[in-house]
């Protein structure tokens, strides 16, 4: 069960990686935020944000050009 949800849906690059940014810098650690994005750049830059931030990619899915991040705010 994820704490948030930020549907980006329809939002270009690089809006959805900067909402989620905003959306984690709000949240305690150790909370989960899912990202629902529908911009295929959203594949490549929220994973690679993750890799260099305190945070954790839980799970990552895409269906149908929809993409789905849960990911675990980091301290």
């Amino acid at each position: 069960m994820v704490d948030r949800t930020l549907d980006a849906s329809g939002l270009r690059c690089p809006m959805p990686l900067l909402k989620t940014k905003l959306e984690l810098n709000g949240m305690d650690a150790g909370e989960e935020l899912e990202v629902i994005a529908t911009d295929s750049g959203s594949a490549r830059d929220i994973p690679a944000f993750i890799e260099l931030s305190s945070h954790q990619l839980m799970s990552s899915s895409e269906t149908d050009g929809q993409y789905r991040f849960v990911i675990k705010c980091g301290g």
